[in-house]
């Protein structure tokens, strides 16, 4: 989904539906910012994360072939290039969240 996308998404699910928590989380990490909405919706509680990590643009593998040698990777991240991936959660009867692979959201 295209971030102007999830904008006017978030938009039409704050209007229609009751939220019941908004916030944001950042994983310095995993390099990446979550925006996190929870609604009561016909289907039960929902949780919808907006996820947005920098582009990664490189993977380097530092090793030599002697024995006993430690392995090194180093990732090597855009600064101005990012990725977006939206994942929706519905509240199992026990409390846990279970993701909604593929369903009645249309976007």
């Amino acid at each position: 989904m295209h971030p102007d996308k999830w904008i006017e998404f978030k938009e039409k699910i704050k209007s229609t539906m009751q939220i019941l928590d908004e916030r944001t989380e950042t994983d310095e990490d995993n390099h990446e910012v979550r925006e996190i909405i929870e609604v009561m919706s016909p289907m039960g509680k929902i949780k919808l994360e907006w996820i947005t990590r920098p582009k990664l643009l490189d993977k380097i593998t530092h090793f030599s072939r002697r024995i006993g040698s430690e392995t090194k990777v180093d990732y090597v991240y855009s600064q101005d290039e990012f990725t977006h991936m939206l994942k929706v959660y519905q509240e199992k009867a026990d409390g846990t969240w279970e993701e909604l692979k593929s369903g009645p959201f249309q976007f």
